[in-house]
């Protein structure tokens, strides 16, 4: 490989691979099929190596491709900051460019918006892209340019300020405990719905050692690996569930089940990698998103 592999190749492959054909590749890209084809033709010709194959459950890839993917997927990630970070620039009169911010999905449907609305009003050139996911996007690899975490970020390359913690705690909707009772202790709560996780995952593990009780999947009769439709059955009267008390206490609806007996504390981070300091957009971002989750009565520094 003597020759330099132009990126619109990696992108229609990486395109391929994501919409599972050469159909679909042309409709996300907006070429023309033939073109589609030949793009992979060419990379397959200068990786001397195939991508796909097919056969009757369709267009196939090859393990070298799926070997590739983290790669290119990675290269469209900084491409597309690249495009961000040059529609920030040279601009007069006004902050404008376009800024990727990934939250957990409670938080991005509950607590940003009046933030990001706040923030737009008084920048209205200013494009937001929210990703919504508890998965955790990595900063380094510019799959986001802010985040906000419930975890302290360890890479050294990026900046971050602590901002208020959230405190989560049992919650129901006074209809279910109207007609099912409140439980007066933990023990209780054996006969009650409770509402929690399918699949256990890290965050989770960790959250049931903060909790200091067995939160086990088996105990939840209502079961879902998404925060919002957790607390869509919370407030619909199904059961018993975790909501954070911050949340809890704008809706009348909501009601703190055995507050001094289960509470827990997240931290909440506000990063961005270091790179983007010279970005007018993302530091006015990064500033105002650590303003709007500080404390009461403190206001974060902006990065320097």
């Amino acid at each position: 490989m003597d020759q330099e592999i132009g990126w619109e190749l990696y992108r229609t492959y990486l395109s391929v691979l994501q919409q599972g054909s050469l159909s679909g590749a042309a409709r996300a890209l907006g070429i023309a099929l033939p073109t589609v084809g030949r793009h992979v033709e060419a990379l397959e010709k200068a990786l001397g190596l195939p991508l796909f194959t097919r056969s009757q459950l369709g267009l196939q890839p090859t393990e070298a491709a799926l070997a590739l993917r983290p790669h290119a997927e990675a290269m469209s990630s900084h491409a597309a900051a690249l495009q961000r970070a040059a529609a920030s620039q040279g601009v007069e009169g006004g902050i404008q460019g376009t800024v990727r911010i990934t939250a957990s999905e409670v938080m991005g449907v509950e607590v940003l918006p009046p933030i990001l609305a706040r923030l737009q009003a008084q920048h209205p050139a200013l494009t937001i892209e929210l990703l919504l996911s508890n998965q955790l996007q990595d900063l380094l690899q510019r799959e986001a340019d802010i985040a906000v975490r419930m975890t302290a970020p360890q890479q050294a390359q990026l900046i971050a300020r602590r901002v208020a913690p959230v405190e989560l705690g049992l919650h129901a909707h006074p209809r279910y405990l109207d007609a099912q009772g409140t439980p007066g202790s933990l023990a209780e709560l054996a006969r009650h719905r409770l509402i929690g996780f399918d699949v256990e995952t890290p965050f989770v593990r960790a959250a049931r050692k903060s909790i200091g009780i067995p939160w086990q999947r088996e105990a939840f009769r209502l079961r879902s690996d998404n925060d919002l439709a957790q607390l869509a059955l919370i407030r619909a009267g199904a059961g018993i569930g975790i909501c954070q008390v911050a949340l809890a206490r704008r809706e009348p609806a909501l009601q703190r089940v055995l507050p001094d007996q289960l509470s827990f504390v997240l931290e909440t981070w506000v990063a961005m990698h270091e790179d983007l300091r010279a970005s007018p957009a993302c530091k006015l971002t990064f500033e105002a998103l650590c303003q709007g989750l500080a404390p009461p009565a403190q206001s974060p520094a902006p990065p320097q």
